[in-house]
């Protein structure tokens, strides 16, 4: 399902608690009256929306999210390595404050992302091409190509504008869907094969062997 940024006095976005798009209760609270309020133009300083899929609540403070303190990124894929995660959720914390520090946190993750599934590590580009040599899916390969430039660009200004909120945003969905082509998807074949009873999977093999 398509990611959407949580933003507030929206009907329905991708809940940063839960991870589902979901519709959303909206509320915010002002000095001068008891109650709530609908805050569909997001105008007073506290208010709060309630997810109808987890019932979890998002905070905010005018137009900025203070809870949950990851930020409005969506949730990390389940398999990605730990490495990575470490600076998927770091760049999620600063992704509103701020965007280029995202996008160049994620363009390292990236990069650990690369060794993980083969790299040696000293130059991201060259990582890349090894993966592209190996095999590796061109959807897949300008994916990395993306995080990679828009993260160097975050470090070394160029032609792409870093400080956009939805550009960086848009790097979290690119590296989960790096982690679920190349980690989760080919987890998810392997366990399936390996429940095949023991005489189909020794069959298989001798077909192969004599290919």
């Amino acid at each position: 399902m398509k990611y959407v940024a949580p933003e507030c006095g929206k009907d329905g976005f991708t809940c940063p608690n839960c991870g589902a798009y979901a519709q959303q209760r909206n509320w915010a609270y002002r000095e001068d009256a008891t109650g709530p309020y609908n805050n569909s133009s997001g105008q007073y300083p506290l208010a709060v929306s309630r997810c109808v899929h987890c019932g979890d609540l998002t905070i905010w403070h005018y137009q900025d999210m203070v809870y949950p303190h990851r930020g409005s990124a969506p949730m990390p894929n389940k398999d990605m390595p730990p490495e990575v995660l470490k600076d998927y959720e770091e760049a999620a914390a600063i992704l509103t404050k701020s965007p280029r520090g995202a996008s160049a946190l994620l363009r390292l993750g990236i990069q650990k992302l690369c060794v993980h599934l083969g790299g040696a590590g000293k130059n991201i580009n060259d990582d890349i091409r090894l993966l592209v040599q190996n095999g590796l899916p061109v959807q897949v390969q300008q994916a990395l190509d993306a995080v990679r430039v828009i993260g160097n660009n975050a470090v070394h200004p160029g032609q792409i504008e870093t400080d956009n909120p939805e550009m960086a945003g848009s790097l979290f969905v690119l590296v989960n869907l790096v982690t679920d082509y190349m980690i989760s998807k080919p987890n998810e074949v392997s366990e399936i094969y390996g429940a095949l009873p023991k005489g189909a999977i020794e069959a298989i093999e001798k077909r192969d062997a004599k290919t």
